[in-house]
């Protein structure tokens, strides 16, 4: 492997067999994007970083994310992936469930694992801009702009922490 590089050796796996389709879109399940990156590189390891609160996921107080990173060879990728529902939709703060936060978490591992080459062409596209609606040209005087909600606090306050609660920065090995 002395004149093949991390990205080289992973973008040649091919992936095919083991992508799963929902709805139009296409997944790398985590467990097989984990398992084939330990195939080749059994020291890899990754990272779930935490907010300064403690949680495994940060929050502007309207939609939240995570951050995860794979380190290969002493190369760390970070990953932010928003927290979102079946539709790849942003899930509001106040409706995150820790399931979801996992799923992100799970998600956001693959997409780490995809920047370091495995099943990066999986991704093509997925950064394509959504359709805009042409603007909806009316003789009729607009409607007054609705004042936007304003953010709550950074990060929820709790007394007691999460029950699914990791060490802050720790770097897990499997």
């Amino acid at each position: 492997m002395e004149n093949t590089s991390v990205f080289s050796l992973l973008n040649a796996v091919n992936c095919n067999e083991h992508v799963e389709k929902k709805g139009s879109l296409s997944y790398l399940s985590w467990a097989w994007a984990w398992q084939l990156v330990k195939a080749h590189f059994p020291k890899a390891s990754y990272t779930i970083y935490e907010s300064p609160d403690g949680w495994n996921y940060f929050t502007d107080g309207r939609t939240c994310w995570v951050k995860v990173s794979v380190t290969i060879e002493g190369l760390e990728h970070i990953e932010y992936l928003p927290i979102m529902d079946a539709r790849n939709q942003s899930i509001p703060f106040e409706q995150v469930k820790s399931t979801d936060v996992n799923k992100s978490i799970q998600r956001g591992l693959t997409k780490a694992c995809a920047r370091h080459g495995l099943g990066l062409y999986i991704y093509a596209g997925e950064d394509l801009p959504d359709a805009v609606d042409k603007p909806n040209v009316s003789t009729e005087p607009s409607q007054p702009a609705q004042p936007q909600p304003q953010p709550r606090s950074y990060y929820p306050k709790t007394s007691q922490q999460p029950s699914w609660r990791r060490v802050p920065n720790q770097t897990v090995n499997h």
